[in-house]
């Protein structure tokens, strides 16, 4: 990691924060990956008020991470599905449950295991190099912008 005094601009961090930065968002997201689509499922799952679910709701399919489709007509219900760019967001949460797990778990509360199809392993998320395969770590990266 380089040794500056400076952030390099543009923060793309801050910009996701402005999207994602309240627990809530983020829990609401968890339970759209557990598979959660319909609202009242959401409210009961994560026992959180109908004001700030409906809000959170709204902003992200705002900002294009869940989409509104309607399941039901006379009267119209809806449902919230995941759309590309909240799919891709998959990774970073496991990453970030991942980190919970290994530094603020209390070692008598249960835990989720997730296990990849393919091979029946416990999922631990690993980031690499696109290039090179090879996994990185806070040290191994120079900052430039263009």
């Amino acid at each position: 990691m380089n040794q500056t005094n400076k952030r390099p601009e543009p923060d793309a961090v801050k910009r996701a924060l402005e999207v994602l930065g309240d627990r809530w968002t983020f829990l609401v997201l968890r339970e759209a990956f557990f598979g959660v689509r319909r609202y009242g499922y959401f409210q009961r799952n994560l026992g959180i008020g109908r004001n700030v679910l409906a809000n959170r709701l709204s902003a992200l399919v705002a900002h294009g991470l869940l989409k509104r489709v309607r399941y039901r007509t006379d009267p119209d219900w809806y449902e919230y599905q995941l759309t590309p760019a909240g799919l891709d967001l998959f990774p970073a949460i496991l990453t970030i449950k991942t980190w919970a797990d290994r530094h603020l778990l209390d070692p008598t509360a249960p835990t989720l295991h997730i296990r990849h199809r393919a091979c029946g392993a416990e999922l631990i998320p690993v980031v690499v190099c696109e290039s090179c395969r090879q996994p990185i770590t806070a040290t191994d990266v120079e900052f430039e912008t263009d």
